[in-house]
């Protein structure tokens, strides 16, 4: 099946308000154009070098979201056009992505990572981190940057109730993030989890934004 068809077949298949970030790291230009054409606009890259050398190239229209774990001093390379960062894991990257987004005279869209996993290697912080960085003295002077939501990553396995379990966390999570210190803001709206192999699971336990790679584009090069 073509990338255009698993495109189109992902737009039926999912519901209007989840977004479908196409996760294009290792693939081509070709392939990521293949996608833009069959009308895919957001794709997730997890490393810096790749991600700029693509959109330097690339469609201007295309949404590039940051999906990795990004170090503080590669900011700078995607600042300038980066739509989101989808794994922000600490009040100083977040402090960072805010100097750089200021010196680019933009405003950044940013999800707090939660560690949902049964998995040390994953990266992410849990409640009271994230409570904590919220209510820093530093995170209210951040004026370039925009807490979009939350994003998770559930435990490699195939047992799908324990991944269900993960998924049900982060939507927690989010709501009472979102009571306690986002209730008034529209733009705190999303959860990014999910991803090939258990996108479905997630869009049940309330998923607005699922990161799809091999499903879409075939195993990785």
């Amino acid at each position: 099946m073509t990338i255009a068809k698993n495109i189109k077949n992902f737009k039926a298949e999912i519901p209007t308000k989840v977004k479908l970030v196409a996760v294009s790291k290792t693939k081509p230009n070709e392939d990521i154009m293949e996608a833009f054409e069959a009308g895919q606009i957001i794709f997730g890259e997890n490393k810096v070098q790749d991600l700029a050398a693509k959109a330097e190239v690339l469609n201007q229209e295309i949404q590039w979201h940051f999906i990795g774990h990004l170090q503080r001093n590669k900011v700078k390379f995607i600042a300038p056009f980066v739509s989101m960062i989808h794994a922000v894991d600490s009040l100083k990257l977040l402090k960072e992505i805010n100097k750089q987004a200021k010196k680019n005279n933009r405003i950044i869209d940013c999800l707090l990572q939660f560690h949902i996993a049964d998995e040390d290697t994953k990266f992410g912080m849990d409640d009271g981190e994230v409570k904590e960085l919220i209510e820093s003295t530093g995170f209210s002077e951040l004026g370039n940057i925009r807490i979009a939501g939350v994003m998770g990553m559930a435990t490699y396995t195939d047992d799908m109730d324990q991944i269900r379990k993960e998924f049900a966390k982060l939507k927690g999570f989010f709501e009472e993030i979102k009571l306690q210190y986002f209730s008034n803001q529209d733009s705190f709206k999303e959860i990014s989890m999910g991803m090939s192999g258990d996108y479905k699971i997630a869009i049940e336990e309330g998923s607005t934004m699922i990161r799809v790679g091999s499903a879409i584009f075939g195993a990785r090069n």
